[in-house]
């Protein structure tokens, strides 16, 4: 019986001391490898990271591995995911027609699902709430570790209303006690609310939409949302709280309307210019380029999700992603990873890695699902990187991702193993065990 008799599911052991010899380490930052190196962990952190301590497999204690030079690469970070909008549902319209405890089930395979494919810690950008986060703090639950904004902030009539034209405002989204991805307020008394509300609900940062989107029924790509105002009214009270307003934006009016206005992120940006990357890139505002939903959502069977309005408002946004992505790293942004999957597309999401390859290195690839990852959600030198003192998340791969990111698009031939807070989560090597915490088949006596 477990020793926690309120919440039981919470792990009674902590994590394995686990040491890896004969490893090449992928030094994110450096973009280089740590040959033949030892990394050792326990208490689901790294104590030691250092080279040219290979053993003989002969002389190896019963709780070390040698990996015969296979990588170990930092636990992915996807700092734009929906994790409540799950599969289930024919259209993106239909996705929260489901009962609230269908969703809520559903989160839980989405969140696994991701999990597995590599990402230890995702940024939901709306719909995600405390109890999902926690849950899988608490290991109730298998996913990564989640910092949430709980509902995204919208005006009437903007990206994050998803009523039909006919709906009148007695379908207005309110409370942030719908299964939605946003809630609707309008006005500074209105958005000072809904974002205290947010906060009060433990959300770690802010949401707002800014401009129009692709899957809502009413608003152009063009439309500016909140006015000046509503926004200063939320960024101040976000500062005050002690953290940021990240904004859906894809225009250069939307872009500067919310970074004049005190938002710390920028998510999208699709039609960004050289100026204002570069205007933006002196403010420190963070990126977070989306472009695999836009693919997603332009190929069957998935290009049926969407009406003939959203899907030419796709089509528009399609176009400009790449360039827009090379703007950003031309003017040295701050780039981060994020896939914005909704509904029956989430298993593209490791397919952002082959996308951005066509324009962005090896290395600032990986810098943008780790490292820049890690620093933007206030985890810098605990995420997104192997070296002393870190969380023990880590990829084991067949190959080197510096060489090729696209391996990190096909896990399934490359993933050896995958360890989270120094836990063994999935493994195909004849090696140690999954942690009881990831086993199914066991039962806690």
């Amino acid at each position: 019986m477990s020793g926690n008799t309120s919440k039981p599911w919470i792990p009674e052991t902590a994590s394995p001391e686990i040491k890896f010899y004969n490893a090449n380490v992928v030094d994110v930052e450096a973009g280089d490898i740590i040959q033949n190196a030892l990394v050792h962990i326990k208490g689901g952190r790294i104590v030691e990271v250092s080279s040219g301590d290979a053993a003989s497999p002969l002389s190896l204690p019963a709780n070390a591995v040698d990996l015969k030079g296979q990588y170990i690469c930092p636990g992915l970070i996807d700092c734009h995911v929906h994790m409540t909008a799950t599969p289930g549902s024919a259209s993106l319209k239909d996705m929260f027609f489901a009962s609230p405890n269908s969703i809520a089930y559903r989160s839980a395979f989405v969140a696994r699902e991701m999990l597995l494919r590599g990402f230890t810690t995702a940024r939901d950008t709306g719909g995600a709430d405390y109890a999902l986060r926690d849950a899988i703090a608490e290991g109730l639950i298998m996913g990564p570790r989640l910092f949430i904004a709980g509902k995204a902030l919208s005006q009437t009539g903007g990206h994050g209303d998803f009523r039909a034209i006919y709906q009148g405002p007695e379908h207005k989204c309110c409370g942030g006690h719908t299964p939605d991805l946003a809630r609707v307020c309008n006005g500074v008394p209105e958005c000072l609310e809904a974002t205290r509300d947010e906060l009060r609900q433990g959300a770690d940062f802010i949401k707002i939409m800014c401009g129009g989107g692709v899957a809502t029924p009413s608003d152009a790509l063009d439309m500016l949302q909140f006015t000046a105002e509503e926004i200063r009214a939320i960024t101040t009270t976000a500062q005050q709280s002690k953290t940021y307003v990240t904004a859906h934006a894809y225009t250069v009016e939307a872009i500067r309307h919310a970074v004049d206005n005190g938002v710390r992120g920028i998510e999208h940006a699709n039609f960004i210019n050289e100026e204002t990357a570069a205007y933006c890139t002196k403010l420190d505002v963070v990126f977070t380029p989306t472009l695999v939903t836009y693919h997603g959502m332009s190929k069957p069977p998935f290009d049926k999700f969407l009406d003939d309005f959203s899907q030419a408002k796709n089509r528009q946004v399609l176009a400009s992603g790449l360039e827009a992505l090379s703007i950003l790293q031309k003017a040295g942004a701050t780039i981060c990873y994020g896939s914005d999957l909704l509904a029956g597309l989430h298993p593209l999401q490791n397919q952002e890695f082959s996308i951005r390859s066509a324009v962005l290195s090896a290395k600032d690839i990986l810098k943008s699902a780790t490292v820049n990852a890690a620093r933007y959600v206030g985890m810098e030198g605990q995420l997104g990187c192997i070296k002393e003192g870190a969380l023990a998340d880590m990829l084991i791969l067949a190959s080197n991702p510096l060489e090729d990111i696209t391996v990190l698009d096909r896990m399934q031939e490359h993933l050896v193993a995958l360890l989270k807070d120094g836990r063994i989560v999935f493994k195909k090597s004849d090696w140690l065990c999954v942690d009881p915490l990831y086993n199914p088949c066991h039962v806690q006596a």
